[in-house]
């Protein structure tokens, strides 16, 4: 049994929504299409693809996500044919989906997308923050088509790039004493209350940088937000370590922070961006040339505290 285009178009529109009714009426067709046209994918497959309930619409499983990542594809490039001699710029269209564990993201992902998508391009995009492990069993199982995540403890299925190494640096607020310093040793910052980022890898991480302090080290606060920790510390409450940092000063709280680079000779973590390299989709492989190119132009001045 063969798929049409139109049902791949109403599959994919009533898993975007979740709910056949507001697909129907985004398509301008009669729900009953597109409830035939999820049965018809469904059953040319014969597999269960979505989870239908009454009261809650309906949602994809694992492999509905897949197969509706293959018809975005299949749909692009279709849309792509159809714009004969269309240049890159009129090429860019679909859906983006983004799954992060980069706290950061906010600081970069924006003049990206202003440096690689037209004003005028139909592209809808879609940002997650999600923690590591998430992030890649996203990207593995069709929910996201590009990631960005620290690849320390990357899975072995996962396709990837670094885009840059990012050193421990001391955070503290303006007027601490270390704050007057070039840069700070660890033993002095074992000495100071401590505010902590808990996210999964970040915080063995960390944890493993002050094991050799562990006797003299007291921490003051944990947060699961890069945010938090440096409200945290703008206020008072400890100093904290960090790898990379938005292109402000300034925290949420409105108090003013200062950046040191560790003296001492510490680990990175490795900011890369995973995807499908086997055949990325054109919008797929625009952005990911565009985030290496901002990256390799301005990410290291801009997000990374220099090394001593």
């Amino acid at each position: 049994m063969t798929i049409s285009l139109k049902a791949m178009t109403y599959f994919n529109t009533a898993l975007r929504h979740g709910n056949i009714a507001k697909a129907a009426a985004e398509l301008n067709i009669a729900a009953s299409a597109v409830a035939t046209a999820l049965d018809q994918v469904e059953t040319a497959f014969d597999l269960t693809l979505v989870t239908r309930q009454r009261s809650r619409g309906i949602t994809a499983n694992a492999s509905g996500r897949q197969v509706a990542q293959k018809f975005e594809r299949l749909l692009e490039d279709y849309r792509a044919m159809l714009s004969e001699g269309a240049d890159l710029k009129q090429a860019l269209c679909g859906t983006l989906r983004i799954g992060y564990y980069a706290p950061i993201a906010p600081a970069f992902l924006p003049p990206v997308f202003a440096g690689c998508l037209p004003k005028d391009a139909d592209v809808t995009l879609h940002l997650e923050e999600c923690n590591n492990d998430h992030a890649q069993d996203g990207l593995l199982n069709g929910t996201y088509d590009v990631i960005l995540f620290v690849s320390e403890d990357v899975r072995p299925a996962v396709d990837f790039d670094v885009l840059i190494e990012a050193p421990a640096y001391c955070l503290v607020p303006v007027g601490h004493p270390l704050s007057q310093l070039a840069q700070v040793h660890m033993a002095q910052i074992a000495r100071e209350p401590l505010v902590v980022l808990s996210r999964p890898v970040a915080a063995a991480y960390y944890q493993n940088l002050f094991a050799p302090h562990a006797t003299d080290v007291f921490i003051a606060a944990y947060a699961n937000s890069t945010e938090m920790v440096r409200s945290l510390v703008s206020a008072g409450h400890g100093c904290a370590i960090l790898n990379m940092q938005p292109l402000t000063r300034t925290s949420y709280c409105g108090a003013e922070l200062v950046s040191l680079p560790v003296a001492d000779a510490l680990p990175s973590l490795t900011l890369s961006i995973g995807y499908d390299k086997s055949r990325p989709r054109r919008l797929v492989q625009h952005f990911v040339e565009a985030t290496h190119a901002h990256f390799a132009q301005n990410g290291a001045r801009l997000c990374v505290t220099d090394e001593p």
